[in-house]
């Protein structure tokens, strides 16, 4: 069971993490950590957002590997942004926390890429999974 606007929700509020990164980034001096944290919230909820389009509850968990994982089962194309996921997985837990984290602007960016390569997936693929519902709707219209 497809469910539009909960999916819409959770991209909404994908959108809100990604876009304060990109903000984040005019600071000085520049919270790199947070910036990535930013940018794995995001990817999370991008993904959990599919989950529950494809009529999922999505798991309590921060783990964007398992989150692919899960998503593989609906779409085997979510193996293409599955380093992705890998590349921001750690940045869920760790710049939350007081310990050794030594991430570079090229980190940053890095991450920043990696969101945005999970948001447009994400999105291009709900959009065309809304395609072809319609398309098939309107050709059983048109067979009554």
């Amino acid at each position: 069971m497809v469910n539009i606007k909960e999916a819409q929700e959770w991209q909404r509020l994908a959108a809100m993490d990604l876009n304060t990164a990109e903000y984040l980034k005019n600071m000085k001096p520049l919270p790199i950590e947070i910036i990535c944290y930013h940018c794995q919230q995001s990817a999370e909820k991008y993904l959990k957002g599919y989950l529950v389009f494809c009529g999922m509850t999505p798991p309590r968990m921060h783990d964007l590997d398992e989150l692919c994982k899960l998503c593989l089962k609906y779409s085997n194309n979510f193996k293409n942004i599955a380093d992705q996921c890998s590349d921001l997985a750690t940045y869920g837990v760790q710049p939350r926390y007081p310990m050794e984290l030594i991430l570079d602007k090229e980190d940053m960016q890095q991450a920043l890429d990696s969101a945005k390569a999970v948001k447009d997936f994400v999105v291009a693929i709900i959009e065309e999974k809304i395609a072809q519902e319609q398309k098939q709707a309107e050709s059983k219209t048109l067979d009554e």
